[in-house]
């Protein structure tokens, strides 16, 4: 086995995107030419209903939206594809912002009619801060849009990077005929509603109007011309060490649903996208190289199989080789622990794995062990950064509505906060439990979750909370004083640290003037 080699096989990504943009079409889409899946989960007739292989939570197939990461891996012309499809709703942003920790580069899908939205702007800004690598395709040109020129400008203003188109659309809507695929000098033809054959693929000369003309007609062609000077003139030529880099992100258009553009883009990031990349801990930078194995846990799933109640933890391998029941030592626990049956995924089917390599994610089988950010070594102390926990922005104090059910609720409540979409907080003066959320969805979320994962049923009190801060103070008798003086507004989160919950900012403002010495802060890592 030469290491060196499965790691430069890797290429670990996510697709992120605002709600609808089409971002779990792609998915499934990349997943049909890598032959992890035969059938398109999308495809709907009068007769069947299926729904995409990604959304394997029966509220997501309800709702038509993603709300919990989903990892899937498959094999692409000599390559080990892992693909982590994220929740697009911004009420799930915080588990989209965790898994950005634990790709090496990402795909940008924005819908051609409705450009550059809310939630893109955010997934993008987090992944520039991290200096991913970031591909854009622009979706659904089957459909009438904007014009392709002012989509681009919109990325570059809007989400603040440097585009490079390697492919350019022959009209759109009902007038649209296919792509140029600039990246490699061919004329790809649309077919709607049906797969792309070879015949549709059409190796042309940009120059070669008469060719062009035959295939498109003469005023698309010279507009496919004139386009590709603009383009010539404005944007510049591709290079790979930019985008690598950051600096420079390729555009790709076409449309998921009808399965075109898709095998452009995938064939073009297979080539470009970067290997498994370093990871910083507050120790040091670990090389995916190194010999010695080294993970972190970037995701906990509780009920993947409802039927098993089983829970999983999500670890991203940054180093060395992970292998089956070998011990590793658990940071945090400060135990050694091994892992019996380590998994890979395709959605929710699952299958156990022997080994993994730099860039795989494996899932762990966890029966309470494991926290989001802990990390697994062969001995070493390391701890991961960049795993981050934000400050809920709703709250809600959960009635139970069924008292015969209360073990199941409360099981439920403590499995549900491990995977760290939401928060619970226990009052000091009165026990009283309270979620907090980063979106109102998420309670919905939960709620189902408990009723038909757990047998649990709950309801939701509102509470005035304005904001939850985390508290910490050097000085002893202050820190007495403060608690004494404060106690009504004080709870304790999951893992047993002290908390503020502040019914306004003026609340916080006087807190903080009244005790100076105790430190508030947004973050549970502090």
């Amino acid at each position: 086995m030469d290491i060196i080699s499965e790691i430069n096989k890797r290429k670990t990504f996510g697709i992120v995107s605002h709600p609808d943009a089409g971002k779990t079409t792609l998915t499934e889409k990349l997943l049909l030419f890598g032959g992890a899946i035969q059938i398109a989960g999308a495809v709907k007739s009068n007769k069947i209903k299926k729904h995409a292989t990604s959304d394997f939570m029966e509220i997501e197939k309800q709702r038509g939206i993603s709300v919990a990461t989903s990892v899937m891996a498959f094999d692409y012309r000599d390559r080990r594809v892992n693909i982590l499809d994220t929740p697009g709703h911004k009420d799930f942003a915080e588990d989209t912002y965790r898994t950005i920790s634990a790709v090496d580069s990402a795909i940008v899908v924005i819908d051609v009619a409705k450009g550059v939205e809310e939630q893109t702007k955010k997934l993008v800004s987090v992944c520039r801060m991290r200096n991913i690598p970031m591909i854009v395709f622009i979706n659904k040109l089957d459909r009438e849009g904007k014009d392709a020129f002012d989509l681009l400008d919109e990325v570059e203003t809007l989400l603040g990077l440097s585009v490079c188109p390697l492919s350019w659309p022959v009209g759109m809507g009902q007038r649209f005929q296919g792509v140029y695929n600039i990246y490699e000098s061919k004329l790809v033809l649309f077919r709607p509603h049906s797969k792309q054959t070879q015949e549709d693929v059409i190796e042309l000369d940009p120059d070669d109007h008469e060719s062009l003309e035959k295939h498109l007609g003469k005023n698309p062609t010279k507009q496919l011309g004139e386009d590709l000077g603009v383009i010539n003139q404005i944007y510049d030529p591709f290079e790979i060490e930019k985008y690598l880099n950051g600096e420079q992100s390729p555009v790709f258009f076409g449309s998921a649903v009808n399965n075109f553009g898709v095998k452009e883009l995938l064939d073009c990031f297979v080539e470009i996208a970067p290997a498994p990349l370093p990871r910083v801990t507050e120790e040091r930078a670990v090389l995916p190289l190194e010999s010695a194995f080294t993970g972190f846990v970037f995701k906990i799933h509780a009920n993947i199989d409802p039927k098993h109640r089983d829970r999983i933890a999500f670890v991203r391998v940054v180093s060395g080789v992970f292998r089956k029941n070998t011990p590793y030592n658990h940071i945090r626990l400060e135990k050694m622990l091994r892992f019996p049956n380590p998994t890979s995924f395709m959605a929710s089917k699952k299958s156990i794995v022997d080994e993994a390599f730099p860039g795989d994610i494996v899932g762990l089988y966890d029966s309470g062990n494991f926290k989001i950010g802990d990390t697994l070594t062969e001995g070493e102390i390391l701890h991961f950064k960049g795993i981050p926990s934000f400050s809920p922005e709703e709250f809600r104090a959960v009635v139970n509505t069924n008292p015969m059910k209360r073990k199941q609720l409360d099981k439920g409540v403590e499995q549900l906060m491990d995977e760290g979409v939401a928060q619970l907080f226990t009052t000091l003066e009165t026990g009283k439990k309270i979620i907090g959320t980063v979106g109102a969805l998420q309670f919905e979320v939960i709620q189902y979750r408990l009723e038909h994962e757990y047998g649990a049923s709950c309801s939701y009190d509102p509470i005035n909370i304005h904001k939850a801060l985390w508290v910490s103070c050097e000085d002893k008798k202050a820190f007495e004083f403060f608690k004494s003086r404060r106690k009504r507004d004080l709870a304790m989160d999951k893992d047993g640290k002290l908390v503020f919950l502040a019914d306004s900012g003026w609340a916080i403002q006087m807190a903080k003037e009244n005790h100076p010495e105790v430190n508030f802060y947004e973050k549970s890592e502090f």
